[in-house]
């Protein structure tokens, strides 16, 4: 069968090629790929930054945003046909206290396993296998949308967090701030929308469909800095990863208010911060700043209904490109309107 494998750390390994079918060992449900999803970590991956082979082998399959088809239930509830996506992370095998309540996006200690990323094979592969406790089962109405759904943990996750946090006190936030428009920027402002909230998004560009987007979910959008929107939100959740939108939020978030970081960025340099007078000003304020990373089963089930009560031809329009799995190289390759590319195992 068909897979995208890549030789951890050694850039330029990323190819299309043959491999064995899925051993049942991994999994008793057997799924075919539709699509795959490809975010930055991929693109990381791609280019030798890290990633694990499974134990014993020198590839890893790639992929973690994953939409398939129930091909054979096994021994589980699920039925043949059944539109599904796979959960990523696996906890550690000690485990850690917060992996033995079923909280490995939590993980310790460190020794979680992800697919795609960390020592189990991805699903960038035409046919895969999976536990059927790491299955979530879609509504078939959202088709290939489904493959929405691993970006779409990452900001339920986020949010969760965020409520968690100002319920430490009597809040109630009317107003929130997206950082980056990018699809993980968009979805957090989809949920935020949803959750009622007055939703503004910033980027660079000014141009293009990231704007339209934003509009078309009833939002503001912004270009520039965070310094300048022209209010101080109640909630911001940052999807950038750069220092400087970050040293911004710290400074623009208002009284009371949380930041939620989920954005990995490669650090940078910051002007205009002096981050003991931030410190104070956020002490002054009761602000809480959060981060937020990958998701656990609660989170898939959350995003689930999140995706499926949003409006099917505005999440259409984050899925700006669809390529076949020999042609990797592309969808590795930021285009300038690129917001969500796929991996279509469907093509051809």
């Amino acid at each position: 069968m068909r897979a995208v494998t890549v030789q951890p750390k050694v850039k330029g390994s990323v190819r299309c090629e043959e491999v064995p079918e899925p051993d049942p060992s991994t999994g008793s449900v057997l799924v075919e790929a539709v699509a795959v999803g490809v975010c930055g970590t991929d693109v990381e991956i791609a280019q030798g930054r890290y990633g694990w082979a499974p134990e014993g082998h020198d590839r890893l399959v790639l992929g973690h945003e994953s939409l398939g088809r129930v091909v054979d239930p096994g021994s589980s509830n699920l039925s043949k046909g059944d539109l599904v996506v796979g959960i990523v992370r696996r906890p550690d095998p000690v485990p850690c206290p917060s992996c033995a309540v079923g909280e490995w996006d939590m993980c310790r200690n460190g020794r979680y396993t992800e697919r795609g990323i960390k020592s189990i094979d991805g699903f960038m592969s035409q046919q895969w296998r999976i536990e059927p406790d790491y299955v979530t089962v879609l509504d078939p109405s959202l088709g290939l949308l489904g493959v929405l759904l691993e970006p779409t943990t990452v900001v339920t996750k986020a949010w969760e967090q965020v409520g968690a946090v100002g319920s430490r006190a009597f809040w109630e936030p009317r107003t929130c701030l997206v950082t980056g428009a990018g699809p993980i920027g968009l979805l957090a402002a989809m949920v935020g929308v949803q959750r009622g909230l007055e939703v503004h998004v910033l980027d660079q560009v000014d141009s293009g469909p990231k704007p339209e987007l934003v509009k078309a979910l009833g939002a503001t959008y912004h270009h520039g800095s965070a310094l300048d929107v022209g209010f101080d939100p109640d909630v911001v959740i940052e999807c950038t990863g750069v220092a400087q939108v970050i040293a911004d939020v710290m400074r623009a978030v208002g009284s009371g208010g949380v930041v939620a970081l989920t954005g990995v960025g490669s650090g940078g340099r910051t002007t205009g911060l002096k981050l003991a007078d931030v410190a104070t000003e956020m002490v002054l304020q009761n602000n809480v700043i959060v981060g937020s990373v990958n998701a656990n089963r609660r989170h898939f089930y959350k995003a689930a209904h999140e995706l499926t009560r949003a409006d099917r031809d505005w999440l259409a329009r984050l899925v700006t490109r669809r390529v076949p799995p020999e042609r990797i190289a592309e969808a590795l390759v930021k285009q300038p309107d690129d917001i969500k590319v796929v991996v279509d195992f469907t093509a051809g």
